[in-house]
């Protein structure tokens, strides 16, 4: 059932409240005037995995229920798909390995109105008691948040070193390498945190993501992957540059950005592997690159963007598209396994949710799957916060370059946390 209104009276509901009503919550938030939003509240049905088995029951959920489902894919379903790769390094967060609900409500929204999904009379009628009601006050920590670093700069630049190494005998050509910050012992209200964030970095995939006491509020700028009835998009983000203080400065460094042969081939060594990757699902030569390093600007980055489609063949299960895609080689490197083993080895903190991704199957099978970077994850019964940045590395890569840049990534997420 649906129910259409002005987006003026949502805005009224208080969007506070709302995420503090419901345990599981997520927010997709284009922060667009022409692409839609999406607001998942409430669940009615659950994923239980069966025999270790997370895609196979995600596939008979979707077949059971039919309906619009949200919830995120851990990056660690690496070790599902490929039995020679492992996760042993610590997890401060402890997310779960894959998590998909069906809501009560389902909230598209556009810049006039929203289209509210519901499931039954009653479900209206319990929607619109929220009407005007405040959401609670949630105390925050007065003290001054101390953000710690888990892999010093010296460890980094030693590691960095192997991972040339690496490259050098053959073992991979691109690796992407991530580290991590946190946080223990605050409280946040996490609703005004995202707010936070989301001023700043105004990413067209944020969102916000609540599962009872977890919560990822993320700046995301890249999607993994999309499908529009037969189409399948994919558009991996390799190449990041910081914004000028001038629009002269501005646009001089998005010219050296598009003209940078090291970040364009970084770029065009992880289309080559999403091309591959599309093609195990794809019908035969329909597999396309219809950008190829694009300079897009974002609020607070440029960021080197292709886009590769793909039509997929008939009867292959939506689920299938996605596990002959994950990870997302963006965030691995290549080739991918050899990659992922080189990262268990060299990083220091098991990237769990970090490099996974968030996102929504509707009703006729179409699904949207952002990229879980730029994104801070906090645990309210732990009290910590975590959250990781990283990038490609490649034989032409410099050290003090490459760390520079992790830092730039950090750099939204660390002024929100130091306020």
């Amino acid at each position: 059932m649906k129910y259409k209104k002005n987006i003026l009276e949502l805005t009224t509901t208080n969007f506070q409240f709302l995420v503090q009503e419901f345990s599981e919550v997520v927010f997709l938030n284009s922060n667009s005037k022409t692409k839609k939003s999406y607001l998942a509240l409430g669940n009615i049905a659950e994923l239980k995995v069966k025999d270790n088995d997370s895609f196979g029951s995600l596939k008979n959920f979707l077949d059971t229920h039919q309906n619009w489902a949200f919830g995120h894919l851990n990056y660690d379903l690496k070790n599902e798909i490929e039995s020679t790769l492992s996760s042993k390094n610590e997890d401060r967060m402890n997310f779960p390995i894959i998590s998909f609900f069906v809501p009560k409500y389902v909230i598209e929204i556009t810049q006039k109105e929203y289209v509210l999904h519901y499931h039954k009379k009653e479900d209206l009628v319990d929607f619109m008691s929220f009407y005007g009601k405040k959401s609670k006050k949630t105390v925050e920590n007065n003290k001054k948040r101390i953000v710690l670093q888990k892999m010093k700069k010296e460890e980094y630049l030693r590691k960095f070193k192997l991972i040339k190494e690496n490259i050098q005998q053959g073992n991979c050509y691109e690796m992407n390498f991530c580290h991590e910050f946190y946080v223990e012992n605050t409280k946040i209200n996490p609703w005004e945190l995202y707010l936070e964030l989301n001023k700043i970095t105004n990413a067209p995939f944020s969102c916000f993501y609540k599962k009872n006491e977890k919560y990822i509020l993320s700046a995301s700028p890249e999607r993994f992957l999309k499908k529009q009835g037969n189409k399948i998009t994919s558009q991996p983000i390799k190449g990041t540059a910081k914004r000028g203080k001038t629009k002269q400065e501005d646009l001089k460094i998005k010219l050296e950005l598009e003209n940078n042969l090291k970040e364009r081939a970084e770029n065009v060594m992880i289309v080559d592997l999403v091309r591959n990757d599309l093609s195990k699902t794809a019908k035969k030569a329909s597999v396309k690159v219809e950008e190829l390093c694009k300079v897009y600007s974002f609020d607070t980055v440029h960021q080197m963007t292709s886009t590769v489609t793909s039509q997929i063949r008939k009867d292959t299960h939506v689920v299938d598209v996605l596990k002959s895609t994950f990870p997302m080689g963006s965030m691995t490197g290549a080739p991918k396994i050899a990659s992922m083993k080189l990262i268990e080895e060299l990083e220091t903190t098991k990237r769990g949710v970090y490099s996974g991704t968030i996102g929504y199957f509707k009703p006729n099978q179409d699904f949207d799957f952002n990229v879980v970077i730029r994104s801070l994850l906090y645990d309210k019964k732990s009290k910590n916060i975590s959250f990781m940045v990283g990038g490609a590395i490649t034989i032409k890569a410099n050290a003090e370059q490459e760390y520079e840049e992790t830092l730039l990534k950090a750099k939204a997420l660390l002024e929100v946390l130091k306020k």
